[in-house]
């Protein structure tokens, strides 16, 4: 049996949470982790799982539907369950838990209680000017994440040449850092020793990482053997020129 029931990714965008959802995935005995509940709202979640809207039904009931359906679709097929949870998806996400498990002291102690006993994995990106620029050029070229054979996998707006933008980088390098900050505060009240894991030595060697996860599961770190990372990286010339002048122009 696995040493953990579930297990949680403690990230923010751009730390690299795709290519790690899809590694796990792609062993076959990790679950399907996945943001889960992504949008801060109870009819997206609904919207998001494929289930009713039930007329007259209690919000806990509703909670208890969700829920249930979130983990179905983590486990996938598997005996663990694994949920990618962003930082700015917390605070909605954790008033819910709250109320599905009113009579729990700790957030920890909810989690558990929902999950099974839980591993916290915080993935974060070290660099966090490059991960701003990441998230801009993103935002901006409306192309989120594509395959290693150069196929699209996430566009959300149509091609756009993206431009240097100083504030919107800037604005984005204060919300990572403070993210980080934020998980950190959480996992020392809670009490909680998480495993780390870097952008920057996933990116480097990404099945080395899935192997030490899949130790610290208790799963057969040998199931990383072969996996082929479902993303590429969209860091580019580009993304090199903004990250030297934006490093100039902050001194």
């Amino acid at each position: 049996m696995p040493a953990y029931r579930s297990y949680i990714l403690c990230t923010s965008p751009r730390s690299g949470s795709t290519l790690l959802c899809k590694l796990l995935s792609a062993t076959g005995v990790a679950g399907h982790p996945g943001s889960h509940f992504h949008e801060p709202s109870l009819e997206a979640w609904l919207a998001y799982f494929g289930l009713p809207v039930v007329a007259g039904e209690a919000g806990l009931a509703t909670l208890q539907r969700v829920f249930a359906a979130a983990i179905d679709k983590g486990r996938g097929g598997t005996d663990v369950y694994g949920l990618r949870l962003q930082r700015h998806s917390f605070d909605f996400f954790m008033k819910k838990l709250a109320v599905l498990h009113a009579g729990l002291a700790t957030d920890l102690e909810r989690l558990n209680k929902d999950f099974g006993e839980t591993l916290f994995i915080h993935l974060t990106r070290q660099d966090k000017v490059e991960q701003a620029v990441s998230y801009v050029k993103a935002e901006q070229s409306g192309l989120w994440h594509k395959a290693p054979d150069g196929t699209e996998l996430e566009r959300l707006s149509e091609p756009k040449e993206p431009e240097y933008d100083f504030e919107a980088i800037k604005a984005e390098f204060d919300r990572f850092t403070g993210f980080d900050r934020d998980w950190l505060t959480w996992f020392e009240h809670q009490r909680i020793q998480p495993l780390r894991i870097t952008y920057e030595d996933l990116s480097t060697d990404p099945l080395r990482e899935l192997a030490r996860i899949l130790t610290r599961l208790g799963l057969d770190a040998q199931k990383a053997e072969g996996v082929m990372p479902g993303v590429a990286k969209l860091a580019d010339a580009v993304s090199a020129e903004w990250t030297a002048r934006f490093r100039n122009e902050l001194c």
